[in-house]
């Protein structure tokens, strides 16, 4: 995974890379591994725990860089 969107679901963002895990915790989801949170888009997990989305598409974009420039 090169990069990901606010419209994409946490389940798929997970599935794709786990170290990403630290990111969604640190924002206060702690529920990664119910079928709810999974299916929900990185925008919609936002709103809910009053989290910027594009600063955490951001975060986590700057990661996955960060990454594959190794």
């Amino acid at each position: 995974m090169t990069s990901i969107t606010k419209d994409m679901t946490i389940g798929d963002i997970l599935d794709a890379d786990r170290e990403t895990i630290p990111f969604f915790l640190e924002m206060g989801m702690h529920c990664l591994g119910c079928p709810a949170s999974r299916g929900e888009s990185v925008e919609e997990a936002c709103a809910v725990h009053g989290v910027d989305a594009d600063e955490l598409v951001k975060k986590i974009n700057d990661f996955l860089a960060s990454k594959s420039s190794k």
